[in-house]
């Protein structure tokens, strides 16, 4: 359900997740403080997810041009010398 909008609907005794009008997860809830509940597969699952949306491909067959710097002081209006 990761990238998903989901529900969270939780009582003094249950944690439940909802996607789609489907329960996802259920489970007893845990008061210890500071405590987070995680799935190792879902763990791994976000792992992998946030790896590819993180890859930068580029494209092979693109040329860049090179500008030089000189270009950018013409276009402001900048002639360059130091006075």
């Amino acid at each position: 359900m990761i990238g998903r909008r989901i529900e969270v609907v939780a009582d003094l005794a249950r944690v439940r997740v909802i996607c789609d009008g489907k329960v996802v997860a259920d489970h007893e809830r845990a008061w210890a403080k500071h405590q987070t509940v995680s799935d190792p597969e879902h763990v791994r699952a976000a792992k992998g997810l946030r790896r590819e949306r993180l890859r930068v491909v580029p494209a092979a067959d693109t040329d860049v041009e090179i500008r030089s710097l000189r270009d950018y002081d013409t276009a402001l209006g900048i002639d360059g010398t130091v006075a």
